[in-house]
């Protein structure tokens, strides 16, 4: 979750590591720190709380230094605080360091015992530890501060990407990946490491993806690549075309809001090149499944997600069991692995996750895959490890999303698993070629749909001034919308701080209609459809106990202004694409009260935007 950045080469790399860890803030932001060579001598400079409070430390103070690394953190172990900030050191060695070491309890008591004094509460301070000690002891061929690195790697327990310096080697940089992402940059006489793409792109457009067990050594003029058991591999570098651009705010207040306008192009992006819409169907590469799989062999499709990630599985559901008529569950990742999962040879397991990296999600496809899954993985980077593992890949190139709460990551996840489920209904033949175009033509219209939703704030500047002091609120909604219920609910607590809770509309008068009262929002998603009229009931309930009611509703649905407060009107669309155009609203909602209220949007407490630790 951490975020890391490194550089070896001719300039002086501080100011270059700083903006480094401003491109990778939304990653973690309890503290920071960076360290740099010069003239043979480590300085590391390191401050609690946001970044710009290292920026200031820095600039007061210049370092100077051609080789270099940095860090911002989101805590896992020991308190925030500048004694538990990155990067660490002992003796010669300084580590920066994304993951968490397992057994560093036992470990840490282990070097204790032969004398080696700890400054922090981190698990990460064993790592440079056992660095230093190892590069005192025999070295085998090779960099000596490599083979340091790979003797400190056999004791260590979990997950990491390191990155690391010595005073002793100032001519390198090593790095190593284990369950926890970690790309190297080539340019021509420099090269760079880093957590995540963005963090160095300005730099170089050139990258080489890390495999679980790769270890690293970067010079300034090359990079050598070893494999887990320590030989020389061979990692073809591949060319990113992202623009540096995309990761500034582009005259948008925060991220978040650009990132909610950018949802009609990435939806467009998500469709390109996979829709045969002369055949009715969904063309979507190369996929890794035996002949026959999906119509002759697949009885469940499991479902396995986080967050956001999960609303966007509780939707799949809905789309693969009406579409492909083939039973469908949803587990949150964090619980599916603990609870005897019923998967089998039968089984298509979806493993949904914006990173690629979300280490719940990860565990749990390894678990369906012990069961005998095949496993696709629906998520939005490329190489990433759950991209990997899968038998096959729907990437949904949302493009880097810098905000936290997720908006254009959950809506080409809908665009996704919708693709998904047409392509196993047209294969199991419960969709014919007419609905099948019908699907899709209509789907290919979905982002121009989405952009007038997005053009006009005028109201939800409103819905901030007249509802932001409510200490709750209430999201109801049905059938598919019932997701999208809990997704309003899920963005409006991640950034404005309000409690609120999603409910399927008919579960109300089970316990919730309890607290209703003329101070109390409840927002209901009712767009017209099959499960219309029992959801205006429900809103009718509502509003007969005082309740203040904001609903989102169909274009020209005269009768639901009687019973709601606020309207805030969706085109009509099929059911089955619903959830992308009723969840822009609640998006919207969100974020005007967030704004409002004056709370970080894109970097809310207590969050991090990649979750890779468990």
């Amino acid at each position: 979750m951490c975020g890391i950045v490194g550089y070896i080469g001719p300039r002086d790399c501080g100011p270059l590591l700083l903006d480094g860890l401003r491109r990778l803030e939304y990653r973690g932001y309890d503290s920071a720190g960076i360290a740099l060579i010069d003239q043979g001598k480590i300085n590391v400079r390191r401050a609690e709380g946001k970044l710009r409070n290292l920026e200031a430390a820095f600039y007061r103070e210049p370092m100077p230094g051609k080789v270099g690394i940095g860090h911002t953190r989101w805590a896992t172990h020991g308190r925030p605080c500048e004694e538990n900030a990155h990067p660490h050191r002992a003796g010669s060695v300084v580590v920066v360091h994304n993951g968490i070491i397992e057994n560093h309890l036992a470990l840490k008591k282990e070097l204790q015992s032969r004398g080696r004094v700890f400054e922090s509460d981190t698990d990460t301070e064993i790592i440079a530890h056992l660095i230093d000690e190892a590069l005192a002891a025999p070295q085998g061929g090779g960099h000596p501060l490599h083979a340091a690195l790979r003797m400190a790697l056999a004791r260590l327990e979990g997950a990491y990407a390191i990155v690391a310096l010595s005073e002793e080697h100032p001519d390198v940089i090593v790095a190593a990946r284990a369950h926890s992402p970690l790309v190297v940059g080539l340019a021509d006489g420099e090269q760079f490491a880093a957590s995540d793409v963005p963090a160095v792109m300005e730099h170089t457009r050139n990258f080489v993806f890390l495999d679980d067990g790769d270890t690293a050594v970067l010079y300034a003029d090359r990079v050598d690549f070893f494999d887990g058991e320590g030989a020389a591999a061979v990692r073809e570098p591949k060319r990113i075309n992202w623009d540096p651009v995309s990761a500034e705010k582009q005259g948008y207040k925060h991220f978040m809001l650009k990132e909610i306008h950018e949802q009609p192009a990435r939806i467009a992006d998500t469709l390109r090149g996979r829709i045969d819409l002369e055949n009715g169907n969904v063309e979507l590469g190369e996929v890794d499944l035996p002949e026959g799989f999906i119509r002759d062999q697949l009885k469940h499709v499991q479902v396995v997600a986080c967050g956001t990630s999960y609303h966007s599985g509780l939707v799949g559901r809905y789309l693969m069991e009406s579409l492909a008529r083939v039973h469908t569950s949803v587990d949150l990742a964090s619980e599916f692995r603990y609870a005897s999962p019923v998967v089998d040879e039968n089984t298509l397991c979806i493993a949904i996750s914006q990173s690629g990296e979300t280490a719940d999600t990860l565990a749990a496809l390894r678990e369906a895959r012990r069961n005998g899954a095949r496993v696709v993985a629906i998520c939005n980077v490329m190489e990433s490890t759950i991209a990997r593992e899968s038998d096959f890949v729907i990437y949904t190139h949302a493009g880097p999303e810098i905000g936290v709460a997720s908006t254009k990551a959950f809506t080409t996840q809908l665009t996704a698993l919708f693709l998904l489920a047409v392509w196993v209904g047209r294969q199991r033949g419960t969709i014919d070629g007419a609905r099948g175009q019908a699907l899709l033509t209509e789907a290919r219209h979905i982002p121009s749909v989405i952009e007038g939703l997005v053009s006009n704030d005028e109201i939800y500047l409103q819905i901030a001034k007249d509802f932001s002091h409510a200490r709750s609120f209430l999201f109801l909604g049905r059938g598919i919308n019932y997701p999208i219920a809990l997704e309003g609910a899920l963005k409006l607590k991640e950034i404005s701080y309000i409690h609120a809770e999603g409910y399927a509309s008919g579960e109300m008068k089970h316990g919730p209609i309890a607290l209703i009262d003329d101070d109390f929002p409840i927002v209901v998603v009712a767009p017209r459809s099959k499960t219309y009229e029992k959801t205006f009931s429900n809103l009718e309930e509502v509003k007969a106990r005082g309740g203040r009611v904001i609903a989102v509703a169909t274009e020209g649905d005269t009768d639901i202004e009687r019973h709601a407060d606020v309207v805030l009107r969706v085109p009509h669309v099929s059911e089955e694409l619903q959830p992308l155009v009723t969840v822009i609203p609640l998006q919207l909602l969100s974020y005007y009260i967030a704004d409002f209220k004056g709370t970080d949007v894109d970097q809310p407490r207590n969050l991090a935007k990649s979750v890779t630790v468990e």
